[in-house]
């Protein structure tokens, strides 16, 4: 009986450490991901201004086809 149930502390352990897990990635570790991600997409379909700079730039303003106000920086590709 002792061994049952030294199993059975061992999976409820288990079954809390990979929930502990789970949240950490979702609350934490995901919007990081999704943000880059989205953040990522809309530079790709941005309209970007030239690069200035005789120097060479890192970043850029850009904006979108529809929303010529809502300025943001994409890394300059070339």
């Amino acid at each position: 009986m002792k061994e049952a149930t030294g199993e059975l502390n061992a999976t409820v352990f288990v079954v809390i450490a990979i929930g502990v897990l789970v949240a950490f990635f979702y609350y934490t570790l995901w919007p990081i991901i999704r943000g880059n991600f989205e953040k990522n997409s809309q530079c790709s379909k941005a309209i970007c201004e030239p690069c200035k700079n005789p120097a060479g730039c890192d970043y850029v303003d850009c904006h979108l086809k529809d929303k010529e106000e809502n300025t943001f920086k994409c890394v300059y590709k070339g």
